[in-house]
């Protein structure tokens, strides 16, 4: 990838590390053996319908980016039995997590994506997706790291193409200039309506939210979160 596609793909790493403590025996094996009948395989075209994906019945289509120890996905899989989802989370550790999870829960309505989100994005058909998931991203503090946000023009633009008309793009956050930085985005973007009518519509959790673990830290440390929606128009 030369300069001028990297910019194109606004990555800028979006992500840090890919990998923390060394998997032990089990885990690794899980790794090993469960990733390849869960991923969604890139070199193949996208198919007409993405719910030939998944080997049961589903009429909804989510992505959840950057989805962490999977505390969420497998919570919303299990909720949504008929909503096929897909994961994406670049980082081993957190994936072998969420493996664990699905092998434990015996759900079939999970596909995981291990890399760069924006090349699942652009890989994706036009208005497939009836949700787009972007919880606790990483907010890279830092002024002069902020390009690296996965909040951009660019991506922004890839969520509308795939997003079906009327459907929602789930932000949340505990860091304030990230939350205002998404309005910002959406707002300059134009083809992002955010649904709030009031204060407690973006400082009340999703329906059925079982809270993250980056959510419980952000309480411990003092800080509040908010919970933007998004319809895409």
């Amino acid at each position: 990838m030369n300069d001028t596609e990297r910019r194109s793909r606004a990555t800028e790493a979006f992500y840090g590390r890919r990998k923390g403590k060394p998997l032990r025996g089990q885990q690794a094996g899980r790794l090993e053996t469960l990733l390849p009948a869960f991923m969604v395989n890139l070199e193949e075209a996208p198919p007409q319908s993405l719910a030939v994906l998944f080997p049961v019945e589903v009429d909804r289509l989510r992505l959840e980016i950057g989805f962490g120890g999977g505390e969420h996905l497998i919570h919303r899989a299990k909720e949504n039995p008929t909503t096929g989802f897909i994961g994406v989370e670049p980082f081993v550790n957190s994936m072998q997590k969420l493996l664990a999870h699905v092998e434990e829960a015996a759900v079939s309505n999970i596909r995981v994506y291990n890399d760069d989100a924006t090349q699942l994005l652009d890989w994706l058909p036009d208005a497939c997706l009836d949700q787009i998931d972007l919880l606790y991203p990483d907010p890279w503090p830092k002024t002069r790291h902020w390009k690296r946000r996965f909040v951009s023009q660019v991506n922004l633009e890839r969520f509308h193409r795939v997003l079906k008309p009327g459907a929602t793009f789930c932000f949340a956050s505990d860091i304030d200039t990230y939350v205002n930085w998404t309005l910002q985005h959406c707002q300059a973007h134009g083809g992002f309506e955010w649904t709030a009518t009031n204060a407690a519509d973006w400082l009340t959790p999703y329906a059925g939210w079982p809270g993250t673990r980056y959510e419980a830290k952000a309480k411990r440390e003092g800080r509040s979160s908010a919970y933007l929606t998004f319809k895409r128009v």
